[in-house]
């Protein structure tokens, strides 16, 4: 009887033990499916996130190697300017002489002539969604000191933006319009490089070149503030260059 009784006892607390134990056997299976359920929509989430990122890069590169091919491809009018990259070369037709920033009448009318195939392309849809600014890139060859050749560099990038920006022109009928002129100064930005990047002579290396800079994907283009176009038909580089010669007469005087 008593034999019974301690069975009995037995199983009943045998049988209040198991619902817990199989509770929290399932808790743990349960918490252990929402583990692996979070890490999952994580990591979906994650690659969901890189592939966009992926994509939006590969649609950038695109739409820049359009942009350029179409450059590129007005360059049959204009022998010896080429593309590098994402720079316009001028090569031999724009080179300088030693120590020197001018450009003849012939340079600067090339540079004319030329810039509207730049303009075109920074108003068409792909141009105005990613091109950011146009620098226009100096260079000096070995010759004298770093800054300098530095100083030369940027007065050459300088002088392009001169004859660019001025309204007056020998040539009337290749007169750059207000709007290419608004555009520019808007777009174009002055760069020097002094002697970092030498070509095969030192008259190669005097040279310019348009370097195109464009918008990350998920950058915004800022805004620039509005003023006036300068009708001065003077460059300050002359103007310079005048007050010097003035002063060098008044110590001999």
């Amino acid at each position: 009887m008593n034999s019974l009784r301690v069975s009995s006892r037995k199983r009943i607390q045998d049988d209040g033990e198991k619902p817990f134990w199989i509770s929290f056997s399932d808790l743990m299976t349960a918490l252990m499916v929402l583990f692996l359920v979070a890490t999952t929509v994580a990591l979906m989430a994650a690659t969901k996130k890189v592939n966009e990122v992926e994509l939006a890069k590969n649609n950038r590169d695109r739409d820049i190697k359009l942009l350029m091919e179409q450059i590129e491809g007005s360059m049959q009018r204009f022998p010896g300017i080429k593309v590098r990259g994402h720079s316009v070369d001028f090569g031999e037709r724009a080179n300088f002489k030693l120590n020197k920033h001018d450009l003849t009448e012939e340079q600067s009318q090339r540079i004319r002539d030329f810039i509207p195939v730049v303009l075109t392309a920074a108003r068409s849809e792909l141009g105005k969604k990613w091109i950011k600014r146009v620098i226009v890139e100096g260079f000096a060859s070995k010759e004298g000191s770093y800054i300098h050749n530095l100083n030369l560099s940027m007065q050459r990038s300088e002088r392009v933006l001169c004859v660019l920006l001025s309204s007056y022109s020998r040539a009337q009928n290749t007169e750059l319009s207000e709007d290419d002129r608004l555009t520019i100064r808007e777009l174009f930005l002055v760069g020097g490089s002094s002697f970092n990047s030498l070509r095969e002579s030192d008259e190669a290396s005097r040279r310019i070149e348009l370097k195109l800079e464009f918008l990350d994907s998920d950058e915004q283009r800022g805004e620039i503030p509005s003023m006036p176009l300068d009708n001065d038909p003077q460059c300050p580089l002359d103007k310079s260059t005048v007050k010097n010669i003035h002063k060098k007469k008044e110590k001999r005087m």
